[in-house]
């Protein structure tokens, strides 16, 4: 990671733009988001805007159109290769139980959580694929939540580098804090919602029914 930070910086300009683009794109696309979190290169972006290497817009366009792009490209090849390639990951860099987890989130929330998994490094990685293997409608579900989390995915980290300038890297390590506790508040959910469904839902219909059963003799 400390070399590629270090090639975003020093690169020229026209090159930094294109790694804003790629990297975001590479992402979830080959998996490259488990070893290299695209936020990064957005934050470096950012950094870089503030320093008049080229404008935020410019930054922001580059970024967005990555994830986006990515994130298509992402789900195509989740629709086409589907569980085989997610068998080909090694587990050092995903188990078993992270797999189990993203494809039970896609199942639940949907083109919500393509939103909102835009937002943690390992959902970010897998929620595309996992959605086309899921067959989600692209043009009515995927692409519309994709765009949407994309935008705004890219405009906060662009924005937090392009604030925090110089201090561009206690960002990085917020970035990567804030994705664990949206990981962690994503499970508190599942939890949450696994708990309503199979014990609170069940006691709740078996109350309701020994009132009908009481009232009726």
């Amino acid at each position: 990671m400390a070399f590629l930070t270090h090639l975003l910086l020093t690169a020229p300009t026209w090159l930094m733009l294109v790694l804003v683009f790629a990297l975001p794109a590479l992402e979830s696309s080959v998996f490259l988001g488990f070893v290299f979190p695209g936020e990064t290169a957005v934050v470096v972006g950012g950094f870089l805007a503030a320093n008049h290497r080229f404008s935020i817009g410019l930054a922001l366009v580059a970024s967005a159109s990555g994830a986006i792009v990515g994130d298509s490209v992402g789900y195509w090849v989740g629709r086409r290769f589907g569980e085989p390639l997610l068998e080909r990951v090694p587990t050092k860099l995903l188990s078993q139980r992270q797999r189990s987890r993203a494809v039970a989130f896609v199942q639940r929330r949907g083109a919500p959580g393509v939103v909102v998994g835009r937002f943690t490094t390992v959902l970010r990685v897998l929620v595309p694929g996992i959605a086309g293997m899921a067959v989600m409608p692209y043009r009515r579900r995927f692409l519309p939540a994709n765009v949407l989390g994309g935008v705004l995915w890219a405009s906060l980290y662009s924005w937090l580098g392009y604030v925090a300038g110089d201090h561009y890297a206690s960002v990085l390590r917020s970035a990567s804090i804030t994705s664990t506790l949206v990981l962690v508040g994503v499970g508190v959910l599942a939890v949450g919602a696994w708990l309503w469904h199979h014990v609170v839902t069940p006691r709740r219909d078996r109350a309701a029914d020994e009132r009908v059963s009481g009232g009726t003799e």
